[in-house]
């Protein structure tokens, strides 16, 4: 008797430690996906791949960084979406989610019931700049001119409903001035045309905006955030300029399909916490003009609402519609 009652709890022993490993309390036990809803190259897919770097030598697993791009990011989001929530894929995306989330009435997932955010992992100032050509030399002048003229100047951005194009429109009904929006296919070929004076201003991020700035081929005129951005000490932000409710920031974070145990998604958040502390991660980051700004799931869980509900208010008293 005592010896089946042994062999027994055994067992039941055994069991309970398999139980145990498959609700992922080791997590990660195997290589972690992580899906960038873009191509490579943009500084999302870099900062999933340095971010990636970093988790893979914390936990011991791979952190692999597959590109699924397309759609204004929402082909990514999608597989994301349809992931197990075993804690063996997430994402790395930015500002397009919100955009998304508000800008299309269809979607293959629901954003707000499929997705869950994990953490942010950086924050960047929206840039705007100008042609060298325009009349006024600061951002006052600038919107003085175009409130005088009518409608008839323009801003450029990556494409109809883009961050880039609802970043402006959020800018516009603030100054209460109305440009003529001419999209582009990517931000890269607006600003070019900014440069070369076909488009008068344009919003972008530090990557695109700040060779045109430091080469005086394009006028800073102001970004967001609370204070100067090192890369250009001489351009003003939002508030200075005269604009202090504008705060359009870029953001990058961490997602992943809704149903991770919570216990995963502490871990990991824990570790991109510690990932944005790392000297090699900040040299990369910064690089591009970047700040590494790790948040918890509250708080970006909190971000992401609120910038959605910008962007419905934005799309809606601008009427920005999409095929």
């Amino acid at each position: 008797m005592y010896k089946k009652l042994t062999s027994a709890l055994a067992v039941l022993a055994c069991c309970s430690v398999q139980a145990f490993a498959q609700s992922g309390q080791d997590w990660p036990d195997r290589p972690v996906r992580i899906i960038v809803p873009f191509t490579a190259g943009s500084f999302t897919d870099t900062a999933a791949r340095a971010m990636g770097r970093e988790l893979s030598t914390q936990f011991g697993q791979q952190f692999v960084v597959e590109n699924r791009g397309g759609a204004g990011s929402t082909i990514g989001t999608d597989v994301v979406a349809k992931a197990a929530p075993d804690g063996y894929t997430f994402m790395v995306t930015d500002n397009s989610f919100a955009v998304s989330t508000a800008l299309y009435k269809t979607l293959p997932y629901d954003p707000r019931k499929d997705i869950i955010q994990v953490a942010q992992l950086a924050e960047a100032p929206a840039v705007l700049v100008g042609s060298t050509a325009l009349p006024g030399k600061d951002l006052k002048s600038v919107i003085a001119a175009a409130k005088a003229q009518s409608d008839s100047m323009t801003f450029g951005s990556g494409g109809l409903g883009s961050s880039a194009h609802l970043a402006m429109e959020a800018f516009l009904l603030d100054a209460g001035a109305k440009l003529v929006h001419v999209p582009y296919k990517g931000i890269a070929a607006a600003m070019l045309d900014v440069v070369a004076g076909r488009v008068d201003i344009a919003i972008g991020s530090v990557g695109s905006t700040v060779q045109y700035i430091k080469e005086n081929r394009v006028q800073g005129l102001a970004l967001s955030g609370k204070n100067r951005h090192p890369m250009f000490p001489d351009v003003p932000t939002f508030a200075e300029a005269g604009y202090p409710d504008y705060g359009v920031m870029y953001w990058f974070g961490v997602m992943g399909p809704a149903g991770v145990p919570a216990h995963i998604l502490q871990k990991l958040q824990d570790g991109i916490v510690k990932a944005t502390q790392s000297a090699d991660l900040r040299k990369v980051f910064e690089s591009a003009g970047v700040a590494a700004e790790a948040t918890n799931q509250q708080a970006f869980t909190q971000r992401v609402a609120a910038e959605t509900a910008l962007w419905s208010d934005v799309i809606k008293r601008a009427n920005v519609k999409v095929d």
